[in-house]
């Protein structure tokens, strides 16, 4: 379901989830993480690459940018984690031809086993199931999985799983499995029209966050977290998964009124990978149906289909033997299971089904190539992609297999990620893996994003590297430090089993239904690896590698800009290089080791100066002879993490406007050189068996530090953090190789009308201002290495004016002796010095601006209010209140009744520091045709926030969804190191904190109206709206 501030999930393919053999690892976007700026990404987290793959279909064919405000960096994220991936949703028509097709009735329980016999391995022992989980399956069909779970508590994650997709429409049916999907969200038996919405948002669940779904090729699944500490509201809960199932209403208005809003879903994928997706998709899935049944479908069909339609792909394919239903949380789990028994047991078995057919990708003996551009494209990209029949996932011995090909993934990525790092690079980024494809086929997968005119340069680098692996294979050191750190993951994971999120687990049980993923529980995983990784040799791996590359089923996929010298080359030119490269020399790898510590001398403790308890919060503030102070909260939230955040005023705004490009990368270009003795490649060896990360960030105002590490890693994690001040290195490669990299990635951003329009937004709404300026390759060559890391030294030369706060799993007795000598220790010059207002502001007054640019028929409106503020706690609360109200009231006038938008977005941005001001942005994408109604239809629903308020509904589940979210993150060690970072940094008490139930609750309608007359200020309003270029008169 497509959530209303575009964070969901809709029309999640299979490839939203990463590429690598049956297990959750996703090594191949470190080497993505690695490529920028330590500020730009040190706040990505691997829970947020894994909410951006999840979000990657909805926005693939728009490039998605991450983009600070506050300090421009705009971050492109979802092309880079479609490395291992297609391209996604629009339908490519490939008439008249047989579709190879492998029936199935009921579950794909064991779908990865249908297309190659596992007699070799028929006599192993099966996989074990994991004990903690409850299953079954009812006289109907329908299977369960029930599991209690305590994290997060009162809380249970619901899913309903379809093993039914886009595959198995009829041609007048494309995009309805995707379209049905919508109509679960609007009515069902016990929830007419939009009542099921309303409700879940009344008991603090977000709409998009904690209730959404997802259509793919092969299956639809339907995400719901609910309140357990409420029978009533948990029963209710299970009523939904069940009328879903079986009860939705296909009222007539309300279908015609979801058109648009699916349409318009549609449209926000138009641009040039959609183009492009046209051109490779069919070569790509050679002959096969998958290419004729994206799951958006066809907008002529979505335009114009027969009610009876839709309701006949419900009746053929939502059925009992098709579905299961997953419960995971704190729940009692016989209730739960009595539950299903009671409710699911209603769905009627069908009397004559039809068969559930799965749908096979055609071999083919010649490699194929695929190559399109497109003069919007921002991007060159190479894919390498060597189909094999999927193999089975049955026993142990299968998953020895899936074993060694996590391991030979990982360490391919390893020499990728040194080769990114060599002096002259082939590509920007390079990935490989090996994992499943569709049901029928699993695929070694290799992507690069190479620069403008370098394809053939990149694509050689890209062949050379498998084949060498081919050939040679890997070294012993490779393998033995690669089953090490596969083995501390896994024991990392085993120690936080108590303390696994719930909608981790449901994932599991529902991959197990439709794909056949095992799922053996951490406690049987990890005893099965330790079992079998020390089993595996070199000779094995190496095989396993060499049966990757195949001259069968391969094909080969270039898509980038058609502007300026980037050449594509032909089919013969790609086909005669991946020859030529067969007939290199190729010299083994050679896998260098530095044996030495960390730190060769460790310092001598610095003096305690003063220890504060505050008992209420279990906080423990230090302040060291040097002036450092440290703020502890010890938690028992997760077994084997520490996070850590730091500041110091200051940033990259004591710094001239001619510094300024050296100054912003200053923290990326020491951080990519290593530290202590390593340079950056043998600091991730060196690091590969430990949990510990550290990052340096200089942001405008000030220098930090953000990290996390496992309790036993801690004393490294510190050893990092010291040399960062004592000792940080500079790299003349390093930076070379950095630098190549990010002008590479650069080089045709502004090509692509959604990023053109950014940059030129910036401009209007900061007058030019040069740090608000979207980052150019001329800009990126005014970066200077000497200039970059003086100015890092000079930031992290004073320690006295740092504050570092520590939250998770440790003791205070045992720590602080670490932090003595390792913070403690750091000099201190007493500067007294803060940061500076370097004027970049939202510049005031009305302006209304038109854009144009690209080719599709789809515009992107953005509109800001900005002013002075009077920042405080209580007036930060008035306005989130007041946006919350105001999302909920765009859904449903601009989406819900208006049918005009997938989704809209609105946020407020208010900020104390250098002054008092704030920002707010409501933006969506719609058609240029619609653009100036859907501005008038948000500008009257926040005439009416400002006239009348918030209806007493709105203000309510607004209410109740703070309060809930609140309630969950006070067992977050995130929450936390966020909520202490913000109140010293704002010179806050924290015991506020005790008083927040208080101020959600005491939050009146008519504070939210004042707010909204203050900061709704029409004086001061700026309307930019982006048209395709046929509209410009």
């Amino acid at each position: 379901m497509p959530s209303a501030v575009n964070t969901g999930n809709c029309c999640m393919p299979w490839f939203a989830k990463p590429c690598t053999a049956y297990t959750d690892e996703w090594s191949p976007l470190t080497n993505f993480v690695s490529l920028f700026p330590n500020n730009a990404l040190s706040w990505v987290s691997k829970a947020d690459i894994d909410t951006c793959l999840a979000a990657i279909p909805s926005y693939l064919s728009q490039l998605t940018i991450i983009t600070d405000m506050k300090h421009l960096r705009f971050v492109v994220l979802a092309v880079f984690l479609a490395g291992s991936i297609l391209p996604a949703c629009k339908s490519t028509q490939t008439a008249g031809k047989e579709q190879p097709v492998l029936t199935q009735a009921g579950s794909t329980a064991n779908a990865g086993s249908t297309t190659e016999p596992s007699s070799p391995a028929a006599s192993a022992p099966e996989i074990p199931f994991d004990p903690s989980v409850r299953r079954g399956t009812l006289d109907n069909g329908l299977t369960y999985y029930i599991r209690h779970n305590a994290k997060p508590e009162k809380r249970a994650e619901l899913r309903l799983a379809v093993n039914a997709g886009s595959l198995l429409e009829t041609d007048e049916q494309q995009g309805l499995a995707h379209f049905l999907e919508h109509m679960a969200f609007n009515g069902t038996e016990h929830f007419p029209k939009n009542e099921l919405i309303d409700y879940l948002e009344g008991i603090g669940m977000r709409f998009g966050a904690h209730l959404n779904a997802y259509t793919s090729f092969d299956e639809t699944v339907y995400m719901l977290r609910v309140p357990t500490d409420s029978a009533e509201v948990f029963d209710k809960g299970m009523q939904i998964m069940e009328d879903w199932a079986h009860l939705l209403s296909f009222d007539p208005e309300e279908i015609e009124k979801e058109r648009g809003v699916v349409i318009e879903e549609w449209r926000t994928r138009l641009g040039p990978n959609q183009r492009m997706q046209q051109k490779t998709l069919p070569i790509m899935l050679y002959k096969s149906r998958y290419a004729e049944r994206l799951p958006i479908g066809k907008v002529e069909v979505l335009e114009s289909f027969e009610h009876e339609l839709l309701k006949q792909f419900y009746r053929d394919w939502y059925r009992p033997d098709l579905m299961a239903v997953a419960v995971v949380g704190d729940v009692d789990v016989d209730a739960v299971e009595n539950m299903i028994r009671e409710k699911f047991s209603r769905i009627p078995a069908p009397q004559a089904p039809k068969e559930r057919p799965l749908y096979e990708i055609p071999n083919h003996e010649q490699t194929l190539v695929a190559i399109a551009s497109d003069e919007e494209a921002p991007y060159n990209l190479i894919q390498l992609i060597d189909k094999h029949d999927r193999m089975p996932m049955e026993n142990l011995k299968d998953y020895r297999r899936a074993m060694m090909d996590r391991l030979v993934s990982n360490m391919l990525n390893n020499r990728l990620s040194e080769l990114l790092q060599s002096e002259n690079p082939p590509f920007s980024f390079a990935s490989s893996s090996y994992g499943p494809m569709m049901r029928t086929k699993d695929n070694f997968q290799s992507f690069a994003a190479v620069s403008p005119g370098q394809f053939l340069t990149g694509l050689e680098a890209l062949v050379k590297e498998n084949e060498r692996a081919a050939r040679h294979g890997f070294t012993a050191t490779e393998l033995e430090r690669e089953k090490k750190s596969i083995l501390t993951s896994l024991e990392q994971q085993y120690k936080e089993r108590d303390k696994t999120d719930s909608r981790q687990l449901v994932g599991q049980y529902v991959q197990h239904y439709l794909s056949g993923q095992p799922v053996p529980g951490i406690e049987n995983r990890l005893k099965l690896y330790q079992q079998f990784l020390p089993t595996i040799t070199l000779e094995e791996v190496n095989a396993r590698m060499k049966s990757y590359i195949t001259e069968q089923n391969r094909v080969v996929v270039l898509t980038g800009s058609s502007k300026g010298g980037n050449q594509m080359p032909s089919e013969e030119e790609v086909l005669a290089k991946m020859a030529e490269v067969q007939q290199m020399e190729l010299a083994a790898y050679e896998d260098e080791v530095i044996d030495a510590p960390l730190m060769a001398e460790k310092p001598q403790p610095g003096k305690l100066a003063s220890k504060k308890q505050i008992e209420a919060l279990k906080l423990t503030e230090l302040t060291f002879d040097n002036g450092l102070k440290v703020i502890l909260k010890p938690t028992d939230f997760k077994n084997d993490q520490i996070l850590m955040r730091a500041y110091s005023p200051g940033g990259n705004s004591l710094y001239p406007d001619s510094l300024y490009m050296s100054a912003s990368m200053a923290d990326a270009v020491v951080a990519q050189s290593g530290l202590g003795p390593f340079d950056n490649v043998q600091l991730e060896k060196y690091l590969s068996d430990k949990v510990a990360s550290v990052s340096p960030g200089i942001s405008e105002l000030n220098e930090q530090f953000r990290g996390s590490c496992s309790p036993q890693d801690v004393e490294t994690f510190l050893q990092m953090v010291n040399l960062y001040f004592m000792q940080p290195r500079k790299d003349p490669i390093a930076f070379n190789a950095y630098m190549s990299r990010i002008k590479s990635l650069y080089s045709n951003l502004l090509e692509q009308p959604e990023n053109y329009f950014q940059s030129e937004l910036m401009k209007l709404l900061y007058n030019n201002h040069p740090r608000r300026l979207f980052p150019t390759p001329e800009m990126l060559e005014e970066v200077q290495l000497d200039q970059s890391y003086d100015i890092f030294r000079d930031r992290y030369a004073d320690a006295s004016d740092f504050t570092f706060f520590f939250v998770g799993n440790f003791d205070t007795t045992t720590f602080v002796p670490l932090l003595s000598q390792y913070l403690g220790s750091l000099p201190a010059l007493n500067r007294k010095e803060s940061w500076k207002d370097v004027g970049a502001e939202i510049v005031p007054g009305r302006i209304k601006q038109a854009f144009y640019k690209g080719k599709e028929p789809k515009s992107n409106v953005e509109m800001y209010f900005s002013g002075d503020y009077e920042w405080s706690p209580e007036e930060n609360h008035r306005m989130n209140s007041m946006i919350q109200v105001l999302r909920i009231m765009m859904r449903e006038s601009m989406r819900e009744d208006k049918g005009g938008v997938y989704g809209v977005r609105a946020s407020a941005s208010p900020s104390r520091w250098p002054k008092g001001r704030y920002e707010i942005n409501i933006s969506f994408v719609c058609s240029p045709d619609n653009a100036e109604d859907l501005i008038a239809t948000a500008l009257k629903d926040i005439q009416t926030l400002k006239t009348e308020g918030p209806s007493a509904i709105n203000l309510e589940k607004v209410k109740q969804i703070q309060r809930k979210e609140h309630e969950e993150g006070l067992k977050e060690n995130n929450f936390w190191i966020s909520y202490l970072y913000s109140s010293y940094v704002n010179g806050l008490d924290p015991l506020r904190i005790e008083q927040r139930m208080q101020q959600i609750d005491q939050l009146t309608a008519e504070e939210v109206k004042q707010a909204a007359l203050k900061y709704f200020n029409d004086d001061n309003y700026i309307e930019a709206i982006l048209y395709p270029e046929d509209k410009q008169r």
